[in-house]
């Protein structure tokens, strides 16, 4: 049983499209969002990681984004042509997207003016901390602090994916359920970037759990298309001034570390936390670092 405070999804408008979330902790909390990565619904920051944070003291808030889950689908956008879109965004020349991060991060700020917090510590992971840099440099009013996990500043001179991770953004997703709980274990296999039998035994029914929910490849797609669109933000990276703790894995094949050590070097006063043995995941024995981590930089952003 879950001993903190928690309420049942609900759905709210928020930047003109609506947004589900749900929260752990006490309502008169610290609020703390955290933003989810590509394709991922806001399940993907597991009960138990959630728990853990409400336990150090924060009203924790998860939504799913813009064209995920229970969250408004933005199928009026069309399909994009990533491969397209890649090859161009490799040739130098300017893209167009269905909506671009700035968007997404506008709909987060979105979800905190519907629930009335007017200042949060921001948590995003993979393109999540992408937006969640955008909530800092748009919106530094809304920001206690900042937290980019496993994320890079979009510069586009640093490493690429290794070869089978690049891989996964270009594999399909079943819409079959047998098909897709094989996917997503084979997904996080690669992801993991090593040995996690204690969430591998987990990702049955966590695939389980998001193909109920519903799933929306076409969504996947124009979300990886505003990753691509919105370009660099490392010059403005350069003149942020909230509070910020990088969090990056030395083992990630999606983003390599170098990604990391980049926004931390950008960021004026930034701190980096490189977590050994860690992939582009958040496996469970991790999670008592990266929770410390997170508690310790937000706890010092608010004295």
């Amino acid at each position: 049983m879950n001993p903190y405070p928690s309420t049942q999804e609900q759905r709210v408008p928020a930047n003109g499209i609506e947004l589900t979330y749900d929260t752990f902790g006490a309502a008169d909390a610290d609020p703390l969002l955290l933003i989810m990565g590509l394709g991922s619904q806001m399940v993907a920051w597991d009960d138990g990681f959630c728990e853990m944070l409400a336990g150090r003291g924060f009203r924790v808030v998860r939504f799913d984004n813009r064209d995920v889950g229970h969250s408004t689908s933005m199928n009026a956008g069309g399909l994009p042509d990533i491969a397209a879109m890649m090859a161009r965004a490799f040739a130098g020349e300017s893209l167009t997207a269905p909506y671009l991060l700035g968007d997404m991060a506008a709909d987060a700020v979105g979800l905190l003016d519907a629930l009335g917090i007017a200042r949060a510590h921001i948590v995003g992971a993979s393109m999540g901390g992408a937006i969640a840099q955008e909530v800092a440099l748009r919106y530094p009013s809304r920001t206690k602090s900042l937290v980019s996990i496993m994320a890079s500043s979009g510069d586009p001179m640093l490493p690429p994916p290794k070869p089978e991770a690049m891989a996964i953004l270009f594999n399909p997703t079943p819409t079959e359920r047998v098909a897709f709980v094989e996917r997503y274990l084979m997904v996080w296999k690669v992801l993991r970037a090593g040995s996690f039998p204690d969430d591998e035994a987990l990702d049955t029914p966590r695939a389980e759990r998001t193909f109920a929910r519903g799933i929306n490849p076409a969504g996947t797609a124009r979300q990886l298309a505003a990753i691509l669109a919105s370009g660099s933000r490392k010059p403005r990276l350069a003149s942020l001034a909230v509070p910020t703790l990088v969090l990056h894995g030395a083992a990630d094949p999606l983003v390599p570390i170098e990604h990391g050590r980049d926004v931390a070097a950008t960021v004026p006063g930034a701190q980096l936390t490189v977590i050994e043995r860690m992939g582009h995941a958040l496996p469970t024995s991790m999670w008592p670092q990266i929770v410390d981590a997170i508690a310790t930089h937000a706890r010092a952003a608010s004295t």
